[in-house]
């Protein structure tokens, strides 16, 4: 029998990127409510990479995750990140570190969610609890 080729999270996020960004005159806008979508996928394709392509699902799916984060540092910068796309990338982080921890084999991924993590942390504000004065999602 055919087998279905690998999932790949990364692939799946530029791709994703390309459609999710509207150009307006002089700049690109992106669509956060899109960019949720996307992130909130990070924990099923953590699943999915990693089993379907044992060998690299790992970068595959870490490639995804942090191009999503490196957007959302894109968009704190620009003064334009929504207060439910940070909440949905906590929330992301914190549903894929549970897989990793839950699946065997997975748990080299923890560093992966270290890593992406940590810059979504340096955006929050200096109680580390909000962003932007509103109250951010954690376990």
């Amino acid at each position: 029998p055919e087998q279905n080729p690998p999932t790949n999270y990364g692939k799946f996020v530029i791709s994703m990127l390309k459609r999710m960004s509207k150009d307006a005159p002089g700049e690109q806008v992106i669509d956060q409510t899109k960019l949720r979508r996307c992130i909130s996928l990070s924990s099923s394709f953590l699943l999915s990479d990693t089993c379907m392509d044992p060998d690299h699902g790992v970068n595959s799916w870490f490639m995804g995750f942090s191009r999503l984060i490196d957007v959302i540092v894109a968009l704190h910068v620009r003064s334009e990140l929504e207060i439910e796309t940070m909440n949905a990338a906590s929330k992301a982080c914190s549903e894929c570190w549970s897989v990793a921890g839950a699946w065997k084999g997975l748990e080299q991924c923890h560093e992966g969610v270290k890593k992406v993590a940590g810059k979504l942390k340096k955006l929050l504000d200096e109680n580390g609890r909000t962003y932007r004065g509103e109250r951010v999602y954690a376990p």
